[in-house]
């Protein structure tokens, strides 16, 4: 099925940088969007600005710490101003840090709570302020199948990811009268940096697909660990024509893992 309705409308996408939001960055360009890249890492942002360049997208990078809400409201007013109105909004920026709660730093705990779900708030809030008058807009947010499946040592980011996945449900809900569609997608295990980063290489990607009893995790039925492009094409889907009757969803790419709660 050939998606309709992304060709030169503009994509401001966030955690850009790496990861799921460069493959959705990435997707959408090669479907026709202009891309408006941000992240607060600026290397990885002029990497991937110039790959997108050089394949003919027009793309732009700005860097940006979505947790200031006020480092937000300039950064969206700038993107408009150099690139023009905004129709798609991808929230794909996150952190994760990982512990039992009883050991939990407030530290880490702020941090993934103010970018995961403080960071879609005012990224939300400010492009909505300004898809409104315009009656029109896509929004997705990606969450995690942890908004649903209690993990181990997973709390803050489980959390932030739940938080982030309401609020963009409730959103959708606030704007549906004016023509935007808020959607989720929630991925499950994705070889991404910020997964090798908790796992490691080589034998350690297997274990999302075995699971653990013992971390009450019961695996991946299809066997396989997700990639970026699955979570990618998820979001291309959502904000195209295609999906033009759906909104407040949230679609689990995760293989099974979640069981579908």
């Amino acid at each position: 099925m050939e998606l309709s309705g992304i060709e030169s409308k503009l994509a401001l996408v966030t955690g850009a940088a790496q990861g799921i939001g460069a493959a959705v960055a990435a997707t959408l360009a090669a479907a026709g969007a202009r891309i408006a890249a941000v992240d607060r890492n600026a290397e990885g942002l002029g990497t991937i600005v110039a790959k997108l360049e050089a394949e003919g997208a027009s793309a732009r990078g700005h860097l940006a710490d979505i947790s200031d809400s006020e480092a937000v409201d300039a950064l969206v007013r700038r993107v408009e101003d150099e690139q023009g109105p905004i129709s798609i909004l991808v929230n794909a920026a996150g952190v994760l840090r990982t512990g039992r709660v009883v050991e939990l730093v407030d530290r880490d705990w702020s941090e993934v709570i103010s970018v995961n779900a403080g960071g879609v708030v005012n990224v939300c809030r400010a492009v909505a302020r300004r898809m409104v008058p315009r009656g029109s807009g896509t929004i997705v947010t990606i969450a995690s199948n942890a908004a649903g499946v209690p993990r181990m040592e997973m709390a803050a980011y489980a959390a932030s990811k739940a938080a982030s996945a309401q609020f963009t449900r409730c959103l959708g809900l606030e704007l549906a009268e004016h023509g935007i569609r808020c959607n989720i997608v929630s991925p499950g295990s994705t070889d991404t940096p910020m997964l090798r980063s908790m796992l490691g290489d080589g034998e350690g990607l297997r274990s999302p697909i075995e699971g653990s009893p013992a971390a009450y995790k019961v695996g991946i039925p299809l066997r396989k660990l997700g990639q970026t492009l699955d979570v990618a094409h998820a979001v291309a889907f959502l904000v195209s024509d295609q999906a033009g009757h759906i909104t407040m969803h949230d679609m689990y790419v995760d293989g099974g893992a979640g069981l579908h709660v």
